[in-house]
């Protein structure tokens, strides 16, 4: 399959302008939601004073439009030899049929768990041995279910060139994980930024910014109660 050739569809924008940008959206939209002092609590059981669903990013033209130019232009930049890329399901998904489609390639998405029925595929759409592949998801946390379902694709023999984020909770067990899987990871925004743009924006005073900073250093074992302020 023909490799996309680099091209800068956001040439005003460098990554750190593009970062506090995403993180403003984000926080405008309410796709990412601060709560300090009454935690949300994961499917890990982990408790977090921060919650971020990028699907909704799809609910808004403007930043969905943004978020996939964005995408885009780094994955052309970072992964210029791409022949395909793939969604990560849930949530991976829709953002990887808009990138796919501006950029004129294949597109598939990897499932948690192959299908019960049917030919109980893990992987929808076409898919060649010879492909250069990179992964879409929404957000990265641990990076866990991210890359197992870069195993999948490295399965059929096709070569995972690198994984696409929209967001990052930086934590170094994520770091650790995709350095050890050997898989380049690249996202658009972090956490710090994000926490850096919620204090510009005044969404945070700075009790609540130490909060947050203590919990990314152990985000497993981090209660309202037990935390140092």
């Amino acid at each position: 399959m023909k490799e996309i050739t680099p091209k800068s569809e956001l040439q005003t924008e460098n990554f750190s302008s593009v970062a506090h940008k995403i993180a403003s959206m984000l926080l405008e939209i309410e796709a990412v939601k601060l709560r300090p002092h009454e935690p949300f609590q994961w499917a890990s059981g982990w408790k977090s004073p921060i919650y971020c669903d990028n699907r909704l990013t799809l609910s808004y033209p403007k930043v969905r439009t943004f978020v996939t130019k964005a995408l885009v232009e780094m994955i052309k930049t970072e992964f210029p030899q791409v022949t395909a890329i793939a969604g990560v399901a849930t949530a991976g998904i829709p953002q990887a049929a808009l990138v796919a489609s501006e950029l004129g390639l294949p597109m598939l998405y990897v499932r948690a768990k192959p299908k019960e029925h049917g030919t109980q595929s893990q992987i929808e759409g076409k898919i060649d041995e010879n492909d250069k592949v990179v992964l879409i998801e929404d957000l990265i946390s641990t990076g866990k279910s991210s890359l197992a379902a870069a195993k999948v694709v490295q399965s059929t023999r096709a070569k995972v060139i690198g994984m696409a984020a929209i967001f990052t909770y930086s934590f170094d067990r994520a770091t650790d994980n995709f350095s050890q899987a050997k898989i380049n990871l690249k996202t658009l925004c972090d956490y710090p930024t994000l926490v850096e743009q919620a204090i510009s924006q005044n969404n945070l005073d700075k009790k609540d910014h130490q909060i947050l900073i203590q919990w990314r250093e152990k985000p497993e074992s981090w209660t309202p109660e037990n935390q140092n302020i």
